[in-house]
């Protein structure tokens, strides 16, 4: 990748690399666990991807002041961003949270905080293993 400082990318573009990245993990995750039919593994996924799901998820953390500061400027980037997309069945405070737990995870993969990024991943994970 070009010197391109994570950072300095529109926190909206750090969301959509962000998605790809978790829904990647939560695919990877739930196909090794589940060995299932497609249609059953949507099903699951959801429950892991979903907008409110990473709201949940983001609260959670912060509650758990599991960010570092320089994570929760990227994920209040992530948040206040200007997004231009209608939020699919949710309302906008939900997915303006998922956009920022998306932002981070975008940051962190593109900052190749490969450690970090594993150890969100693995947190998210739990989050809602916890709440199912």
């Amino acid at each position: 990748m070009a010197n391109t400082n994570p950072k300095l990318l529109n926190p909206l573009t750090l969301a959509y690399m962000g998605d790809a990245v978790l829904d990647q993990h939560i695919r990877t995750y739930i196909v090794l666990k589940l060995q299932s039919k497609p249609n059953r593994l949507h099903q699951v996924a959801k429950q892991y991807v979903s907008a409110k799901s990473q709201a949940q998820t983001l609260e959670y953390l912060i509650e758990n002041t599991w960010f570092t500061d320089e994570e929760l400027e990227i994920v209040r980037r992530g948040r206040n961003a200007k997004s231009y997309t209608k939020a699919k069945n949710t309302d906008i405070q939900t997915y303006k949270k998922s956009s920022g737990l998306e932002a981070v995870i975008g940051f962190l993969y593109l900052d190749t905080q490969e450690e970090r990024l594993t150890a969100l991943l693995e947190a998210i994970v739990e989050s809602v293993n916890e709440r199912e």
